[in-house]
């Protein structure tokens, strides 16, 4: 069995080059950070080997560190190296996905148990996922699109079917929920793949440009075209366009993208030459695209020529167990990208912001992670739920059960005696609600 590399990181060279040392008389490859940022940059859901980090540690801890190397890999073994005072933190990282930890001093001989243990159980996990052919750098749709709810299982399988399938498509949802996120997952699971991906938001271009944006021009086109131009129906040629909020492309602009998609060429402005086309066509709209065609602002043939496949992207509303762990992705990410601790985030903190709405979907929860890795004020919307009393109650204990679920990894144990009810309370709860262990155990999303 080939055993992958150990990435040890410790800001202390001295500690770095002594367990450098230590693997290295056990004939164990380590790769040596001095940050986590630096060990960023190895961990992903085919890196081989395993993750040794020291808890304490400036700009981003260990702990931190881990959250994000699981948000990357949840089957990646992570052993945290403690001093005295932090055994109770690594105890409760156990809980969070760590696969082990060592106190310092350690013996050497300790860690080289630990570490080889670890690297054996990951060659075992890497050699399953060959076979399987389910890693996560042959499923881009699974690395975009987390989230354990039933909704979101399905968005996965539906996107899969649409990628395999060479149509056009179009995908419909509120604000924020992630459409063009869906689209670039389409592409990247599709045959596809290599070729350009071209995005265009049709609501911000300016009316008088509209077509020489899309189809291009030839030279004295129009006052000012001194040279050809290539459109973006050329630029994505082989590949994906994306038309975004297309129901605000004019009535006129929408009759020649249909004769574009019906005969996958285009004719540039000022040019009698007709361009072919191979490319797909995604497009994506907040609003129905049905009562757009029913108020008269939307041409019916378009919609039915796009409305080969259609995709209903769920809101946050729609799946608010997913809130939590999606929450705290998202802190890691900001984390990573502004280079500062993961803030501590109580189950009952997350408990609280599966409870609220959130009209802005991932959209307005991704900003209220970049505003907690600021240390900046306001996290959530304010609105305030609605529906009967007995319903509102239900809801919030269920989202409270799911968040504590989420929150301490699944462990039945952790939970109840988070939410101080006994193991057989939280079980009838569970059973009430429709949630299960496994759901919100660190294991591969499917």
């Amino acid at each position: 069995m080939t055993l992958g590399p150990v990435l040890f990181v410790d800001d202390e060279p001295d500690l770095r080059t002594a367990a450098g040392q230590t693997l290295a008389l056990a004939d164990l490859p380590a790769l040596l950070c001095a940050s986590a940022s630096e060990a960023l940059e190895h961990i992903s859901d085919d890196f081989p080997g395993i993750l040794v980090t020291d808890i304490r540690m400036p700009q981003m801890d260990g702990t931190a560190l881990m959250r994000a190397a699981l948000d990357r890999d949840p089957d990646l073994p992570v052993i945290l190296v403690t001093g005295h005072g932090d055994v109770e933190l690594a105890v409760s990282s156990l809980q969070a996905g760590a696969y082990d930890f060592i106190e310092k001093p350690y013996d050497p001989a300790r860690l080289v148990d630990i570490v080889r243990r670890a690297l054996e159980k990951r060659a075992l996990t890497m050699e399953v996922r060959a076979l399987r052919g389910d890693s996560g750098a042959n499923d881009p749709i699974t690395s975009r699109l987390n989230g354990r709810s039933a909704v979101m299982s399905s968005l996965r399988n539906r996107l899969r079917a649409v990628a395999s399938a060479d149509t056009d498509v179009l995908i419909e949802g509120a604000t924020g929920t992630g459409k063009e996120v869906a689209a670039r997952a389409i592409h990247a699971a599709s045959d596809r793949a290599a070729r350009p991906f071209v995005a265009i938001n049709c609501a911000a271009l300016p009316e008088a440009l509209i077509d020489s944006e899309l189809f291009g021009h030839a030279p004295g086109a129009f006052p000012g075209a001194t040279r050809e131009r290539y459109g973006k129906f050329e630029h994505a040629r082989g590949g994906t366009l994306f038309l975004d909020q297309i129901d605000s492309l004019p009535l006129p602009v929408q009759g020649k993208l249909l004769t574009a998609l019906q005969d996958r060429a285009i004719t540039p402005l000022g040019s009698n030459e007709a361009v072919a086309l191979d490319l797909r066509v995604i497009a994506a709209s907040k609003h129905s695209l049905s009562d757009a065609v029913a108020a008269g602002t939307f041409r019916d043939d378009l919609f039915y020529r796009l409305n080969v496949v259609t995709v209903q992207m769920p809101t946050l509303a729609e799946r608010r167990e997913d809130i939590p762990g999606l929450y705290q992705i998202l802190l890691s990410q900001a984390s990573a990208r502004h280079n500062r601790p993961v803030p501590v985030i109580s189950p009952e903190a997350l408990a609280e912001m599966a409870a609220r709405d959130w009209p802005g979907n991932v959209r307005e929860l991704r900003n209220a992670a970049e505003r907690a890795i600021l240390g900046l004020d306001g996290t959530a919307s304010d609105a305030t739920p609605t529906g009967k009393l007995a319903d509102r109650m239900a809801a919030h204990e269920r989202d409270l059960i799911a968040a504590a679920l989420s929150a301490h990894g699944g462990s039945a144990k952790a939970t109840y005696e988070a939410l101080g009810i006994s193991r057989k309370a939280l079980y009838e709860k569970m059973q009430k609600h429709g949630l299960e262990l496994q759901s919100f155990r660190p294991t591969r999303a499917s």
